[in-house]
């Protein structure tokens, strides 16, 4: 199984990704802490790299039997389709999940409010999320509103969800 949390910054998704795989005890993948390894290796510029080895460690961890949980962005369709077509070659179920934080007051007190996990890793400004380029999504996915559901409520939904599969 591939499981893909997807979202602006500051929306919820790294501690609600954190919390599924911990719970679920499977390989968790996260774009910010590749990108920035690959930064502190010497890589000027990341580009799509980063979504290319996530999606690379992915599609080995499946091919295992292991499940995986990406925590990523995820904003173009072209990043979405990469990930559905790992799913696919490793012929895994894929469940993609939206992070959303409706509440925008809360939002950007995550956003402005957030130390960095990742050393090395800038977070970003809220300016930076409000102009960051994210497609809107076309396909099937499971949305979440962080800001009206903890993280026991996220995780209990998609064991759920899960379950139904």
């Amino acid at each position: 199984m591939l499981i893909v949390f997807s979202g602006l910054p500051g929306s919820g998704k790294t501690t609600l990704a954190r919390a599924l795989a911990s719970q679920l005890r499977v390989t968790y993948l996260r774009i910010d802490t590749i990108e920035q390894t690959l930064r502190n290796g010497g890589l000027a510029e990341v580009g799509k790299a980063g979504y290319e080895v996530a999606i690379a460690l992915a599609r080995s961890n499946l091919a295992l039997g292991n499940w995986v949980v990406a925590d990523c962005v995820n904003p173009l369709a072209e990043s979405r389709q990469a990930w559905q077509g790992a799913a696919e070659a490793e012929q895994r179920p894929l469940l993609n999940i939206e992070v959303v934080c409706r509440d925008v007051a809360e939002h950007r007190r995550r956003v402005e409010t957030r130390a960095a996990d990742v050393p090395g890793l800038r977070p970003p400004s809220w300016q930076s999320v409000l102009d960051h380029d994210y497609q809107a999504w076309t396909g099937e996915r499971l949305t979440l509103d962080s800001s009206r559901l903890s993280p026991a409520e996220v995780v209990r939904i998609i064991v759920s969800r899960l379950e139904a599969l």
